[in-house]
Order: C-alpha cells, then sequence, then structure tokens
C-alpha cells in the first residue's frame, strides 16, 4: 500500500491537521512563555527555578529547591507529553516530501532533547551544575525541532514536492 502525502489529503483532512497545528502551537508557546518568566532563559534562572535561590537575599522572588517530588511529577508530565507532541509530528513529517535524512533528523532529534533536557534537569537536581548548559542547549533543540517540524509539515499541507 503507497502512503499518501500530506498534500493529497481530502481538504477536511489538511484542515484538521491545520487546526491540530495551531491549537498545539499555542500550548507550545503558552508553556515557553512560562519558561521565559521562571528563567529568564538564561542558565542561571534554570539553576534557580530548580535549585531555589534563597542564599540571595537581594531575590525578587524566593524560591526553594524542588522537592524529589516536584521533580519527579515535572519530569514524568513533560517527558511523556513532549514525547506524544513529538510522535505525532513525526508521524505528520513522513508524510511529506522532505528529504529523508533531514526528515529522519526532525524526527529523532526531538527525543534525544527531551531525555538530555530531563534528565539534566534531574542530574542538575543532584547536584551536577554543569548539567543547567545541556538542559538549555537541549532545550533550544527542542524548540527548534518543534518550529521547524511545525513549518515543514504546513508547508506539506499546501505544497508538493517539484518533480
Amino acid at each position: 500500500m503507497e502512503k499518501k502525502l500530506l498534500h493529497q489529503q481530502p481538504r477536511y483532512v489538511k484542515s484538521a491537521i491545520m487546526a491540530f497545528l495551531l491549537a498545539l502551537s499555542f500550548g507550545y508557546f503558552a508553556g515557553f512563555k512560562f519558561i521565559f518568566n521562571t528563567t529568564g532563559l538564561k542558565s542561571g534562572g534554570i539553576e534557580e527555578n530548580y535549585l531555589g535561590n534563597e542564599d540571595n537575599e537581594e531575590a525578587e522572588v524566593m524560591k526553594f529547591k524542588k522537592s524529589e517530588n516536584e521533580l519527579i511529577t515535572t519530569i514524568h508530565t513533560h517527558a511523556i507529553s513532549f514525547s506524544l507532541i513529538f510522535g505525532a509530528l513525526g508521524f505528520l513529517l513522513y508524510h511529506t516530501t522532505l528529504n529523508r535524512r533531514l526528515k529522519a533528523l526532525l524526527m529523532i532529534e526531538p527525543f534525544i532533547s527531551v531525555v538530555l533536557s530531563f534528565g539534566g534537569i534531574w542530574l542538575m537536581w543532584l547536584g551536577a551544575d554543569w548539567m543547567k548548559y545541556v538542559v538549555m542547549v537541549s532545550g533550544m533543540g527542542i524548540t527548534v525541532g518543534f518550529v521547524m517540524a511545525v513549518l515543514v509539515i504546513i508547508y506539506g499541507l499546501y505544497f508538493r514536492k517539484a518533480q
């Protein structure tokens, strides 16, 4: 059985996929705004968010080190959610005309970044302070992967590759 590419789908399927991408992007960037608010997108902000800042008497907002249960809950929910998000995007990417190697990269890399990000948060919480840099870089990988996948899928919905 031959796979149908996105641009070959009926209009109502394309509309449903587009609605899914818009709703997913809305949720993703709301979460991104939360990360911006809690960390300032800085390595020190990541560290402070999970390890607290009670030693800093000049801090505007007092933060305490996350408990192990809080950390496990965060890692659990985010790892599962991101896996499902990138699984759905990977399925849609499979049905595009994108070069196979680029497609494979966009389908696999986000899962690696999710493990590095949330594994890095765990290791940072356990005392490996330098993991904040791994968390920051892998978090960028998650965001770049998300944006690129969504753009490629939107392109794939409405344009077919020139033969």
